[in-house]
C-alpha cells in the first residue's frame, strides 16, 4: 500500500493548440494532457511543431459531473470489450480515462490505474471506492482474477449492469407519470385558486344574492390559499423531506413503506416484477461466475432494492444454509410467483440453476417493459381526465352564480 502512495496522480486537462504539420500546413485543435510541456511533446510526436498551446478553461458542464451508475455500466462494457480484444488491463483503464469527458471519472480511473501499477489486485483497488463499486461487483472481479477469466467476468458484469440500469430506467418511467399527474394538477389548481378565482369573487360581491354552496366552498379554499399558500408549500416540502429522510435512515419505516408500495394498484405490480427480475438477474450472474450459492443469495439480497424482498431473500439464504432446497424456501416467503418457484425447482434438479434464473430474469424484464408501456398508454388519457375534472370543476363553481342570475332575470 505504501508503494502505491508514491505515485502522484495527475489530472488530464484540455488544451488548445496551433502549429505547423510536416507538410508545412497550419493546423489547430484540442488535445488532452497534464501540462503544456507534455502537450508540446505529444504534438511533436504527431509531427506537429506547436506555435502556441493554451490551457482551456474548465467547462461547467463537461467537468466535475457526478459519477452515475450508468457511467460505471459504460466503463464495465468498455473494459470488457478491451480485455476481450487482448488489451492489457492497465492500458485499458488508461484508454478509458483519456477518453472520458468527466473530470471525476478520469480521476477515478487514474487512481485505479496507479494502484494496479503498484501491484494491487483490481478487486482490492475497486473496494476502496464502495460508492461506485459495490461488494457484488468486487466479489465477481475477484472471482475473475482467481480463475484467470477477467474478460468473461467483466462481460457478465457489463450485461448485469446494463440490464440493471435499463430496469431502473423503466421503474423511473413508471413512477414519473403518476407523480406528473399529481404535480400538474396541483400547480394548475393553485394558479386558478390564487389568481383567477379572486377575480370572480369581486364580481360576485356585487350580486347581493346568496351564492351556491359549491361556489362558496371554492371561494373559501381560494381565500385560504391566498393567505396561507406559503404555509401549504412549506408543509408539503417538510413532509417530503421527512419522508425521504425517514426512508433513508429508518429501517422500520422503509420496510413499512416498501410493503405498502408493492401493494399499490398497477404500480405495485410493476415493482413486484422488477424485484423478481433483479433477484433472478443478480443470482444468475453471481452463480454463473462461480460464487457459492450462499454468498450469491447475500449479494442478491443487497441488490433487491426493496426491504420486503431483501428480507425474503435473507430468509431463503438461511434456509439454504440449513440444507433446504431453494425453491421450497422461496415458496415459504410467499413473495415469488409460482412460475418462478417451479422454474427454480427445475433448475435445481437439472443442475442448470444459473441458466434457468437467467431465463426468469429475461421474462420478467420483458414483462416490466410491457407493463410500463401499458401504464404510459393508460395514464395519458387519465392525465387529461384529471385536469379536465379539476379545471372543469372550478369553472362550474364560478359560473353557477352567473347561471342562477340569468334564471332570475329571465323570470
Amino acid at each position: 500500500m505504501a508503494q502505491a502512495q508514491q505515485f502522484k496522480i495527475k489530472e488530464l486537462e484540455a488544451f488548445s493548440y496551433k502549429g505547423v504539420n510536416r507538410r508545412g500546413k497550419k493546423v489547430d485543435g484540442e488535445i488532452k494532457g497534464t501540462s503544456i510541456s507534455e502537450v508540446k511533446a505529444l504534438l511533436r510526436q504527431q509531427g506537429i511543431t506547436p506555435s502556441g498551446v493554451k490551457r482551456k478553461p474548465k467547462s461547467l458542464f463537461g467537468e466535475g459531473k457526478a459519477i452515475k451508475p450508468v457511467d460505471i455500466a459504460i466503463f464495465t462494457r468498455q473494459i470488457a470489450t478491451m480485455l476481450g480484444a487482448g488489451v492489457p488491463l492497465v492500458q485499458s483503464i488508461d484508454l478509458i480515462a483519456n477518453g472520458s469527458d468527466n473530470k471525476n471519472m478520469r480521476t477515478l480511473m487514474q487512481k485505479i490505474s496507479v494502484k494496479i501499477q503498484a501491484g494491487l489486485p483490481l478487486s482490492d483497488t475497486l473496494r476502496e471506492h464502495p460508492k461506485y463499486f459495490d461488494a457484488l461487483y468486487c466479489d465477481l472481479v475477484k472471482s475473475g482474477e482467481s480463475s484467470g477469466s477477467l474478460d468473461a467476468i467483466f462481460d457478465r458484469l457489463a450485461v448485469y449492469k446494463e440490464k440493471a440500469e435499463a430496469l431502473k430506467s423503466k421503474i423511473k418511467k413508471a413512477m414519473f407519470y403518476p407523480i406528473a399527474v399529481v404535480v400538474v394538477a396541483a400547480i394548475v389548481t393553485s394558479i386558478l385558486l390564487i389568481f383567477v378565482v379572486p377575480q370572480f369573487a369581486q364580481i360576485f360581491a356585487g350580486f347581493g344574492a346568496e351564492l351556491p354552496a359549491f361556489t362558496l366552498f371554492v371561494l373559501g379554499i381560494s381565500e385560504l390559499m391566498q393567505k396561507y399558500w406559503w404555509i401549504v408549500l412549506g408543509v408539503v416540502v417538510a413532509i417530503g423531506y421527512m419522508v425521504k429522510k425517514s426512508y433513508a435512515n429508518n429501517l422500520t419505516f422503509r420496510t413499512w413503506a416498501d410493503g405498502r408500495i408493492i401493494k399499490l394498484p398497477v404500480i405495485g405490480n410493476i415493482l413486484n416484477k422488477a424485484a423478481v427480475a433483479r433477484y433472478a438477474r443478480t443470482l444468475s450472474t453471481t452463480f454463473a461466475a462461480g460464487v457459492p450459492l450462499i454468498e450469491a443469495l447475500e449479494s442478491a439480497a443487497g441488490a433487491a432494492g426493496n426491504e420486503v424482498y431483501k428480507n425474503a431473500i435473507l430468509f431463503i439464504r438461511e434456509e439454504v444454509s440449513s440444507g433446504n432446497q431453494m425453491y421450497l424456501a422461496m415458496k415459504q416467503t410467499d413473495q415469488f410467483p409460482e412460475m418462478v418457484v417451479q422454474m427454480v425447482s427445475i433448475g435445481e434438479e437439472s443442475g442448470a440453476l444459473d441458466g434457468m434464473l437467467g431465463k426468469v430474469a429475461n421474462i420478467y424484464e420483458q414483462e416490466v417493459d410491457d407493463a410500463v408501456d401499458g401504464l404510459t398508454a393508460l395514464l395519458e388519457p387519465m392525465i387529461m381526465a384529471v385536469l379536465g375534472v379539476v379545471i372543469g370543476g372550478l369553472i362550474i363553481a364560478m359560473y353557477l352564480p352567473i347561471f342562477q342570475l340569468g334564471d332570475i332575470v329571465g323570470r
